[in-house]
C-alpha cells in the first residue's frame, strides 16, 4: 500500500555509488558547473553552426575542413559533458544550460534544477517530471 499512497510520480529509492547532492552542496558546485555549462552552450552554438555550414555549403569553404571542425567542436562537447557527469551532475538541455542535481527528499531520488542564468538553485522536481514539474525549493520539508 506504500506504494499507492505516493503521488501519480515515479518512486525512485536511491542508488547504491551514485552521487546524490544536499541543496547546499549543490549550491557551492555551482561556480564550477556554471563555467562548463557556459562552455557547453557555446560549443553547442558552433557545433550547431558548423553542421549547418555543411549541410549548406559555401562554395568558396572545404567540406573537409567543415568536418573536421565540426569533429573538433563534437569532442570538445563531449569532454564538457563527462566533466559535470563525473561530478554527478546531469545534462538536460544543451541550449538552456539546464542540469539535474539528483538528490535524496524523504527516501527517494529528486532532482535539484538549475539552468544557465538562474543565480540559485531555485527548484526542483520528481525524477519523471522533469522542467514542467518544477517546484520551488522552499517547498521542500527539510533540505534534501
Amino acid at each position: 500500500m506504500t506504494g499507492e499512497s505516493r503521488s501519480a510520480t515515479a518512486y525512485r529509492a536511491p542508488k547504491g555509488g551514485k552521487k546524490y547532492f544536499t541543496l547546499a552542496e549543490a549550491t557551492r558546485a555551482l561556480p564550477y558547473v556554471t563555467g562548463i555549462v557556459n562552455d557547453i552552450t557555446e560549443c553547442y552554438q558552433h557545433a550547431v553552426q558548423i553542421r549547418q555550414q555543411i549541410e549548406q555549403p559555401d562554395p568558396d569553404q572545404a567540406r573537409n575542413d567543415l568536418e573536421d571542425q565540426y569533429e573538433l567542436a563534437m569532442d570538445r562537447l563531449n569532454a564538457l559533458i563527462d566533466e559535470l557527469q563525473q561530478a554527478g551532475v546531469e545534462l538536460k538541455d544543451f541550449e538552456r544550460g539546464l542540469l539535474d542535481f539528483p538528490a535524496i527528499y524523504d527516501g527517494r531520488e529528486i532532482c535539484l534544477c538549475w539552468h544557465r542564468g538562474e543565480v540559485k538553485i531555485q527548484a526542483w522536481h520528481e525524477i519523471d517530471a522533469g522542467y514542467a514539474g518544477r517546484q520551488d525549493v522552499a517547498l521542500l520539508s527539510h533540505s534534501p
